[in-house]
């Protein structure tokens, strides 16, 4: 060999292009990854814990309030929440804002829920429910019939898990009023065990 040959410094990694840095890159790209994630199983079961609930925003409206030195406008947001298993809840929200005022609909559906009996995928019985000027007759119906409602009751319903049923607006049809209507209704609602349990009575008296 030269002289000049052992004077050369030998070749950096980077220059050689040895697989070391390359193997450091993988793994700092998936510590990365496991960063970017964050995601553990806590995560995984708080989004199936949500998942189970749904929301549906019935009536947002804008209203007015006089006070000293002019109008303060606001937003009203009715929302119910069920969770389509015979839970089903309804809100009022109101706040400077549509999102504010939909979340506090929200906070306020779930503090109110109730539990609807069914047998199958309908109710058990005729039932009218009431609340002020507004009645909603429903009525059980046959297995594909499907839910034969509109507007407030309808989204009621849907949440509450009925699949058929037929229904049927009798007085006023604000959208908040016809809601809660709904809601007594099915709150009303009665199994043919509760109802012996209730006379005192056992299931064969009841059929006799």
């Amino acid at each position: 060999m030269d002289k000049d040959d052992k004077n050369i410094p030998p070749a950096t990694p980077e220059e050689s292009g040895a697989p070391d840095n390359t193997r450091k890159g993988r793994r700092g790209q998936r510590g990365d990854s496991n960063r970017r994630g964050g995601g553990g199983p806590d995560d995984s079961r708080s989004q199936r814990v949500e998942s189970e609930w749904e929301e549906k925003i019935i009536q947002v409206r804008r209203v007015t309030k006089v006070v000293k030195g002019g109008k303060k406008l606001s937003f009203r947001a009715v929302v119910a929440v069920g969770n389509g298993k015979g839970q089903v809840g309804i809100g009022v929200g109101k706040a400077a804002e549509v999102i504010s005022a939909i979340q506090k609909g929200v906070v306020d559906a779930r503090k109110s829920l109730v539990k609807v009996p069914l047998v199958g995928a309908t109710i058990p019985h005729e039932v009218v429910g009431k609340l002020g000027s507004s009645r909603i007759l429903l009525k059980p119906a046959a297995k594909g019939t499907g839910v034969i409602a509109g507007g407030a009751a309808r989204a009621i319903l849907e949440l509450a898990g009925v699949g058929d049923v037929m229904s049927k607006s009798l007085g006023s049809r604000a959208p908040l009023n016809v809601a809660r209507a709904t809601i007594d209704g099915l709150q009303s609602l009665r199994t043919f065990e509760e109802a012996a349990r209730l006379r005192g009575m056992n299931l064969k008296q009841m059929l006799v």
